[in-house]
C-alpha cells in the first residue's frame, strides 16, 4: 500500500487536534473531509458563532467540513459514507456510534492522551497530573463499542516533571500526538491496512488497578485541605490554568468568596514548627502561605478572587487588610 491509497476522514475539535491535522497535511496525506463540533455561540448575547480550531484549519485548506449535532443522524451518516474513506482518525472528539467507527475498510483509530489502559475517559491529562504521575504518554488504538478499550497500535511515553502543570503536559502531548499519528499511519501502510494491534489486557500487570479519567466538573475542582501537601500541590497543578482549582475564602465576618489557585509551591514542615489543628489558616510574610492538615504549609503564587482578574499572591495580600484573620475551607 502507498500513502496515496488512503482516503482519510479526520475527526477532532480543539487546538489539541489541530497539531495532528496539520502534521497529516504537511506529510501529504489525503484528508477527504473533517468532522468537528457545530459552531459555538459566543459573545454577550451568543449572537456570534465561533468555529472550532479544527474547522478553521480545514476551511483554510479547502477541506470539506461536516458538523453533525448527533452522530447517528441519517443525513450525516449518508454524507460521511459519500466520502468513501477507507480510514478514519479521531483526536479529541466525542464518542462515536458503531455505524460511524465501523464504516471504513481499515477501521477508525484514536489518538488518546494517556498510556492506555490507564486513564480512559474525557480528561486523561488532568487526572494524570492530579494523581501525581511522573509519566504519561499517547496511545493509538482502534475504536470499538466501549470507551477507550480498543486494541492498541502504538504508544509513546512522556515524562511529567514535578513543576509541570496541565498546560505543560497538554503542549507536550499535543506534539507527541502528531508524531504518533504519523508513525501509526506508517505501520498501517506497511501492513496493507491491517497492522498488529494488542488487546489492552495484555498491557496490564497482575493486580494493577485501572485509574479512570472522567469528565471534570466545577465541584471536582474544589480543594480538600485535609489532604497531604503533595496531594494538594498536584491537585492545583492538575487543574491549572483551566478550569482551575478553587477554595472558599472566609473573612473574619464570615463572608465567603470563591478563590482560585493557579500556582503554588511546596514548602513542607519547618523544623520545630507545625500547624496541626490550624488547617486553612493564611500566613502573611515574604510570601503567602496556607496551613495544611498534615502540619505543613503550601506557598501560594497566583490566585484569582471571584469577579477579579488573576493576580500574584503579593497583590492579593496587598489588597486585603488583616489577611491572617481569613481562612480557606
Amino acid at each position: 500500500m502507498k500513502k496515496e491509497d488512503l482516503r482519510i476522514v479526520y475527526m477532532g475539535t480543539p487546538e489539541f487536534a489541530v497539531e495532528t491535522l496539520q502534521a497529516l497535511l504537511d506529510n501529504g496525506y489525503n484528508i477527504v473531509a473533517v468532522v468537528t463540533q457545530p459552531d459555538k455561540p459566543v459573545g454577550r448575547h451568543g449572537s456570534v458563532l465561533q468555529p472550532s480550531a479544527v474547522k478553521q484549519l480545514a476551511v483554510s485548506k479547502g477541506i470539506p467540513v461536516l458538523q453533525p449535532e448527533k452522530m447517528k443522524d441519517p443525513e450525516f451518516v449518508q454524507a460521511l459514507r459519500g466520502y468513501n474513506a477507507n480510514l478514519q482518525i479521531v483526536v479529541a472528539f466525542r464518542m462515536l456510534p458503531e455505524v460511524v467507527w465501523d464504516m471504513p475498510e481499515y477501521g477508525t483509530f484514536n489518538v488518546h492522551a494517556a498510556l492506555l489502559p490507564q486513564y480512559r475517559g474525557a480528561a486523561p491529562i488532568n487526572w494524570a497530573v492530579i494523581n501525581g504521575e511522573t509519566r504519561t504518554g499517547v496511545t493509538t488504538f482502534f475504536l470499538d463499542k466501549d470507551i477507550d478499550t480498543g486494541k492498541v497500535i502504538m504508544q509513546l511515553p512522556f515524562d511529567i516533571l514535578e513543576t509541570y502543570n496541565v498546560e505543560d503536559v497538554y503542549d507536550g502531548l499535543m506534539h507527541l500526538g502528531a508524531e504518533i499519528c504519523i508513525k501509526t499511519l506508517d505501520k498501517i501502510i506497511e501492513a496493507d491496512g491491517h497492522p498488529e494491534a494488542i488487546p489492552q489486557c495484555r498491557l496490564m500487570t497482575s493486580g494493577e488497578a485501572l485509574l479512570p479519567a472522567p469528565k471534570i466538573f466545577k465541584e471536582t475542582c474544589r480543594i480538600d485541605w485535609t489532604k497531604s501537601e503533595k496531594q494538594i500541590y498536584d491537585f492545583i497543578r492538575g487543574l491549572s490554568p483551566y478550569p482551575g482549582a478553587w477554595t472558599t475564602l472566609v473573612s473574619p465576618q464570615g463572608k465567603e468568596t470563591v478563590l482560585k489557585i493557579f500556582r503554588a509551591e511546596r514548602k513542607g514542615m519547618e523544623h520545630g514548627k507545625c500547624c496541626f489543628g490550624n488547617t486553612g489558616r493564611l500566613i502573611k510574610g515574604k510570601c503567602l502561605e496556607v496551613t495544611i492538615a498534615d502540619g505543613s504549609t503550601l506557598i501560594l503564587h497566583d490566585v484569582q478572587l471571584a469577579g477579579k482578574k488573576r493576580m500574584t499572591a503579593s497583590d492579593f495580600m496587598n489588597g486585603i487588610r488583616d489577611i491572617e484573620d481569613y481562612r480557606v475551607i
